[in-house]
């Protein structure tokens, strides 16, 4: 437990609220209303108008799923057990979803959740659109075409990206479009005195690499993206500089860096363009002033910064995401939050808006009562892990055991089998001066260290990683041989991946 004070109980003079939770992926906090002036988000910017803007909330882990399984019940991956991209969270483990329909709400998912195994409903009542990915270990992956491998940590990315498109943008379309519906069959249903509320969840896929937009939108942001603002430190960790060089990223030329840069403000464009559609959907069915709108990611993206990509770092690039929440009368309009908050947090705040049961053993509080006080008492102090058990192909074959600790204006991390770092982030927001051996520091170092380690054993880690390895070993061989049935998949097309002619490059 994070040891935070309790939310202070927001008075509703509402009915219970209904829920829109728009939920992207790889989402770096680039947007307008996050001070970016080249990238066109005019939806999230009137969304963050309407509402309250976090600028320092965390993710529980910067990679997909882990982070996503932790969010689902808020618990971090060391209490959830789901590390890396290919553990599976236990099924008895109870998820918002639950607690939400316990508390009276029909509670649906559109698109992307990213879960493994038999349980693809995670408490869900209704999945509209299924993931675009296997549902076992070891199922037929989906077919990226000319763009296979520029999902993933690999060079590829930067060399396969530019103007184009990506199946999942297709995916993400679907699923705006299912939502959509979902929407206005809610809209009819109320305007025929049905009063249960909604919890509807959307998830996409975007911005997440490939690195491919429209060509309309890669010629509208040509030239205008800045370059990467963080060079690699003269005195970089190891742990990074190996995994520049292992991904094959360290000899990046200029033009696949901005060529991929500008690609993926594309990819912000399009989705704000998404969340824009929804929210009009939501004004139309006349649903808008009663709604909880939560907009968030589950971890962000480096996009060239000290010369690293994707994510898997505990860098404020990669471990940041966006927050954005709104409830016409609750949240207070055109309001900033400074407070460090987790999308476990996230969790919890949810659900004391809606009324609904806190979620047994979580490790998220809510922060409700900021919304009413923006001086109530709030500790400042979040955390983040980073475990790769180093089985998929992009991993370099290395087990990487991390953990930071983000109190106030300090940032900790921890390397199991590396020196550490600590950061000052009010003074050294980009984190570059490492004052991990400044003697200065040393009492700060300790006492973050004992933080980030307390209640928490690499070393049982990774004996527990050795043991999911078996384990999973095992589920692969069985879904090879037997090919089980998805459960709920979403069928991708690689004849929806495309990229203009490569040698479309940004001065032509």
């Amino acid at each position: 437990n994070q040891n935070k004070s309790h939310s202070v109980d927001i008075e509703m003079t509402k009915p219970q609220p209904d829920i829109l939770l728009l939920y992207s992926d790889q989402h770096a906090p680039i947007a307008g209303c996050y001070g970016d002036e080249i990238v066109q988000t005019p939806n999230l910017d009137r969304l963050a108008n309407s509402g309250t803007l976090f600028t320092n909330c965390y993710c529980p882990s910067p990679i997909c799923l882990p982070s996503r399984m932790s969010f689902l019940p808020a618990r971090e991956p060391h209490r959830q057990g789901a590390w890396t991209n290919r553990d599976i969270l236990p099924s008895g483990i109870p998820t918002f979803a639950h607690s939400l329909g316990a508390a009276g709400y029909d509670t649906v998912l559109a698109g992307r959740m990213h879960s493994i195994g038999p349980d693809q409903m995670r408490g869900y009542s209704r999945r509209l659109v299924g993931d675009h990915s296997a549902n076992w270990l070891g199922g037929v992956g989906h077919d990226l075409g000319p763009l296979a491998k520029a999902n993933d940590p690999w060079r590829e990315s930067l060399t396969a990206s530019g103007p184009g498109r990506s199946a999942y943008e297709t995916y993400d379309n679907a699923v705006t479009e299912a939502a959509i519906d979902q929407l206005e069959e809610i809209g009819r249903r109320r305007a025929e005195g049905d009063s249960r509320p909604f919890a509807l969840t959307i998830g996409w896929i975007l911005p997440h690499a490939p690195y491919g937009c429209s060509p309309e939108l890669f010629e509208s942001y040509k030239g205008k993206v800045p370059p990467p603002s963080i060079a690699p430190p003269e005195d970089e960790h190891p742990h990074y500089e190996w995994w520049r060089k292992d991904r094959g990223v360290a000899d990046a030329t200029p033009t696949e860096t901005m060529r991929a840069r500008t690609a993926y403000y594309g990819l912000v464009e399009t989705v704000d363009t998404m969340i824009g559609r929804v929210l009009s959907a939501l004004k139309q069915a006349g649903l808008s002033d009663n709604t909880l709108v939560i907009y968030t990611s589950d971890h962000g993206e480096h996009l060239g910064n000290r010369g690293l990509w994707w994510k898997s770092t505990l860098y404020d690039e990669a471990a940041k995401v966006p927050l954005i929440m709104s409830l016409p009368g609750v949240i207070p309009a055109n309001q900033s939050c400074e407070a460090v908050v987790n999308l476990t947090d996230v969790t919890a705040t949810m659900l004391d808006i809606a009324g609904a049961k806190a979620l047994p053993n979580s490790q998220g509080q809510s922060f409700a009562g900021v919304f009413e006080d923006p001086a109530m008492p709030w500790s400042d102090e979040t955390f983040c892990e980073y475990v790769n058990d180093g089985v998929p192909p992009w991993a370099g074959g290395r087990e990487v055991i991390q953990r930071m600790v983000r109190l106030g204006r300090y940032k900790y991390i921890y390397h199991h089998g590396h020196r550490d770092q600590l950061f000052d982030l009010q003074d050294d927001p980009q984190e570059l001066c490492d004052l991990i051996n400044d003697p200065a520091f040393a009492g700060v170092g300790q006492r973050l260290r004992d933080r980030v380690l307390a209640g928490w054993d690499p070393d049982a880690i990774s004996a527990s990683l050795a043991t999911n390895g078996a384990d999973q070993a095992m589920l692969e061989d069985w879904a090879k041989a037997t090919r089980p049935t998805d459960l709920l998949r979403w069928e991708m097309k690689a004849e929806d991946n495309w990229l203009t002619p490569l040698s479309y490059e940004l001065n032509s």
